[in-house]
């Protein structure tokens, strides 16, 4: 360790991308990237010609980009408002902050909150970066678990937690809804329970994958400003590689992150990409009632698979395990799975003792189903899917 550097970084791992492909060697192009819950179709031919149009005649690159971001906060909140079904002028822009994707806006909340004065509380398995980002930031993290068969929070712990006057205290809450990887949405009891969640405790909903669940907390940040929502456009609108992320909240909230942000976080070519998302949203979204239908048919084809466990999702991925590592965790019978699946052409996330599989296109779905069968009767040669 550099003599310089702090002592406790020596405990972590930095983030690895594409972590299916186990390599750090560029993903082939034959494989079936199911690892990353972005979206398997690209931006439509014609609006990345209208991108370059932009790039060529608008954008230039001599110049810093738009670091107030104005014209993009607008479009998001007249999206906003539409995605609940909102008056058009119940958020506006003062109720947006944008972030060089969600990551940044975790950072952003952190360092509002709890640099050196407070803790974050996370139900496992969760989104890894909360936890990672805090402890790079020299915050604690506490950790309570989940139901392990539907995945609900434990709430009574997290109440515990909350209650106990951790040195530092709770000051943050994050929740995913829905969850990742688990796929699940949060129930009203977990709802309720952010609800009485004491005001000098900020609450962060994560609703990453809100277009493939349509249920969304937003509408109660009027009552609540305590309360904050993030959302992406990595998944449903197609712009993973732009990395613009999102977050809704009382304006006075917004203006403390908007302190520390950093300034020109966002690139001239990623504000064109989202504002050209936002104009054509009802384009990019037409492809979210078929994700779900591919999603609905992989879990009715597997869950008659008597050697797996799959849960029902909400999001643009589903979440399985194999029976023999629920009754014997130590087989990690799913390392071999993930393994035997690349092999064959589909790269999937190996995460809390079980596979998450984004769903991918019908042709990769197919795909995907086919090798799955392949991989497990092979494994188990008496099952039948």
């Amino acid at each position: 360790m550099l003599p310089f550097i702090r002592s406790d970084l020596a405990k972590f791992s930095a983030y690895k991308p594409h972590p299916g492909s186990n390599t750090a060697e560029p993903v082939a192009t034959q494989f079936d990237r199911l690892d990353t819950n972005e979206s398997p179709y690209d931006l439509p031919i014609e609006l990345k010609k209208k991108l370059a149009a932009n790039y060529e005649r608008i954008i230039e690159t001599n110049r810093y980009p738009d670091g107030g971001h104005q014209n993009l906060k607008r479009a998001i909140a007249g999206y906003v408002n539409e995605s609940v079904s909102l008056p058009p002028n119940t958020f506006s822009e003062n109720n947006i902050s944008v972030g060089n994707g969600s990551d940044e806006l975790i950072r952003s909340i952190l360092i509002a909150t709890c640099l050196g004065e407070g803790s974050i509380l996370v139900a496992n398995p969760t989104f890894s970066m909360y936890g990672i980002t805090a402890q790079t930031l020299g915050i604690p993290v506490i950790q309570v678990g989940r139901n392990q068969e539907n995945f609900e929070i434990d709430l009574q712990a997290a109440q515990t937690a909350i209650e106990q006057n951790q040195n530092p205290p709770v000051r943050v809450v994050f929740v995913v809804h829905p969850n990742s990887p688990t796929a699940n949405p949060l129930t009203e009891t977990e709802i309720n329970w952010l609800r009485k969640i004491p005001e000098n405790i900020l609450v962060v909903i994560d609703e990453a994958y809100f277009e493939f669940c349509q249920h969304s907390l937003v509408s109660e940040l009027q009552n609540h400003s305590n309360w904050i929502v993030l959302r992406t456009f990595s998944k449903a609108f197609r712009l993973a590689s732009m990395r613009v992320g999102y977050c809704v909240a009382n304006p006075n909230l917004i203006a403390i992150l908007e302190k520390v942000r950093l300034p020109y976080n966002l690139p001239s070519f990623s504000i064109a990409a989202a504002l050209i998302a936002m104009e054509n949203r009802h384009t990019l979204l037409e492809t979210i009632p078929q994700t779900i239908s591919e999603r609905i048919n992989f879990i009715e084809t597997f869950s008659k698979n008597p050697e797996l466990k799959i849960w029902q999702s909400s999001a643009n991925f589903v979440f399985l395990k194999l029976q023999q590592d629920l009754l014997n965790p130590e087989q990690k019978g799913f390392v071999t799975l993930t393994q035997r699946l690349k092999d064959n052409g589909t790269l999937v996330r190996q995460i809390s003792g079980g596979l998450r599989i984004t769903i991918g296109t019908p042709e990769e779905n197919i795909r995907t189903i086919e090798r799955l069968k392949t991989v497990l009767n092979s494994l188990y040669p008496q099952v039948t899917a």
